[in-house]
């Protein structure tokens, strides 16, 4: 009693004015409810602008250090040309062929200066390979640019979605404290030993996710200290040997032809909640293993804690 007159307590307004009897804590935690399940499908959508910036990222990496690679290549066939310049032509004017090589279009100019006939085979394919090179060089420069813009505007949509979580949190971590129900978690903990039915991969999966029980529950979190739910299936995936993709989204799409229904699971599959905002890990018996939300810890609940809120699983 005492603790639901601290809550109500809690609840009251600041401004001293008389407050609705309610919300009671019944009230209060089907608040929390849908702040959990809004949070759920900003933070997969933040990972997945995470990932698709990795990647971007990723990919104008390559091509900047083919750019660079080529920058040399090239450096290197503009000293061969001229040095071939300066052997074959030792009365000419080698300022014009200097000239020449610094100009955006050398096969142009050597057009111009109609000596393109005069020069040994081996020395028009060293100068063509000088044209293609640049060609190619512009046209991958181009290529990393464009890369590096569609990074730069996915930076700015990761960053909107972070904030739009951070605000999801201090509500979510507000309404826990009031009702005395917010878990901070141990990073360091060693969680469970899983004693289940599952065997093969599958057992290696659910000895993984037991470890990481009593971690607290982190958006974005991937690990060691920290987990959000599809970090943690992804890892513990990982552990029996496959690889999944990292969001929840991704996931369902990946096991399109591993679906299984909702009374046919086998420890190991993974469970998706409606809106495929959260995926957790059917641990057997009628239970799962997951990362919750905000203000919670990697924990083993019933299915029924779900009520009707889970749409299907997947064997990977």
């Amino acid at each position: 009693m005492a603790a639901g007159l601290a809550i109500g307590a809690l609840l009251l307004p600041l401004d001293g004015a008389v407050a609705d009897p309610k919300p009671t804590i019944a009230q209060a935690k089907a608040k929390l409810e849908k702040l959990n399940d809004k949070a759920d499908k900003v933070v997969d959508r933040y990972n997945t602008a995470t990932e698709k910036y990795k990647k971007a990222k990723k990919s104008f990496t390559g091509l900047n250090n083919r750019y660079k690679s080529k920058l040399a290549k090239v450096a290197g066939l503009r000293a061969e040309v001229v040095g071939m310049a300066v052997n074959a032509y030792q009365g000419a004017d080698i300022i014009s062929w200097t000239s020449m090589l610094s100009d955006a279009d050398p096969t142009a100019t050597l057009g111009g200066m109609a000596l393109m006939d005069q020069m040994t085979a081996e020395r028009a394919q060293t100068l063509a390979a000088f044209d293609e090179e640049n060609r190619q060089l512009k046209a991958d420069k181009e290529q990393a640019q464009g890369a590096l813009t569609e990074a730069d505007k996915l930076r700015d949509d990761v960053k909107s979605e972070k904030d739009k979580i951070l605000e999801l949190v201090k509500e979510q971590e507000k309404l826990l404290r009031k009702l005395g129900a917010y878990k901070v978690g141990n990073p360091n903990s060693t969680g469970l030993k899983y004693t289940g039915s599952a065997s093969g991969n599958a057992a290696s999966v659910l000895s993984f996710a037991y470890a990481q029980i009593g971690k607290p529950y982190q958006y974005g979190g991937t690990g060691p200290g920290g987990w959000d739910c599809s970090g943690l299936t992804q890892a513990s995936w990982r552990a029996g040997g496959v690889s999944l993709p990292r969001t929840t989204w991704e996931q369902w799409a990946w096991g399109a032809k591993r679906r299984v229904s909702l009374d046919s699971l086998q420890p190991g599959d993974l469970i998706f909640s409606s809106g495929l905002g959260h995926v957790g890990i059917y641990a057997g018996g009628g239970k799962i293993v997951h990362a919750p939300q905000t203000g919670d810890v990697v924990k083993v609940v019933p299915m029924s804690s779900y009520g009707g809120r889970l749409v299907g699983a997947i064997r990977p």
